[in-house]
Parts: structure tokens; sequence; C-alpha cells
């Protein structure tokens, strides 16, 4: 799951308020509401929050593991699809 949570962190640190990215930076209030509810942003908004505040993606986001991760193919999963192929490609050559 991605987070934004040290976002606020770095802008109360460099002193940078919501308003003022709004305002001063034209940062849009929509995707102010998004990272707020830790909801996508496109890396296009996550390099200009980068660019505003002199900072790198880690102090904007953050990345832990949970369930929602999971509906991509874990490496297991990997290896599981690759040995059914060679099975299948095996059946295949055999007819």
């Amino acid at each position: 799951m991605i987070t934004y949570e040290p976002l606020w962190k770095t802008m109360k640190e460099k002193k940078v308020s919501q308003y003022r990215l709004i305002t001063h930076y034209g940062f849009s209030s929509g995707q102010l509401n998004r990272l707020k509810k830790n909801e996508y942003v496109s890396t296009h908004t996550i390099g200009v929050l980068c660019t505003i505040l002199d900072c790198s993606v880690e102090d904007v986001m953050k990345f832990t593991m949970d369930n929602s991760e999971y509906v991509f193919p874990t490496s297991e999963m990997y290896e599981r699809h690759i040995n059914d192929d060679s099975i299948a490609d095996t059946c295949s050559t055999e007819s």
C-alpha cells in the first residue's frame, strides 16, 4: 500500500502549507484531496511535489506490503506458471 504520510511531515518541516501549494504553486486541490485519502496520483504529481519541496520521493510517499498487493503474482505464482507452461509445451509436442 502506498501512503503519503511522509508528505505531510515534509511539508511541515519545509513550512509549506496546503494553502501555499494551491495559491503560490498552482497545485490542484483535487490532487491534495487524493493524497489525503492515499489514492492514486501520477508520478508527474510526485515529481512536482519533490521539486516544490526540494526533497526525494521517500519524503513524499511510502510503500508497505499489505494484502491488496497480492493481486499481483508472487515469485511462487510465477514459478508455478512457468512450470505449467513447460508441461503444456511438452504435451503439445508429443501429439
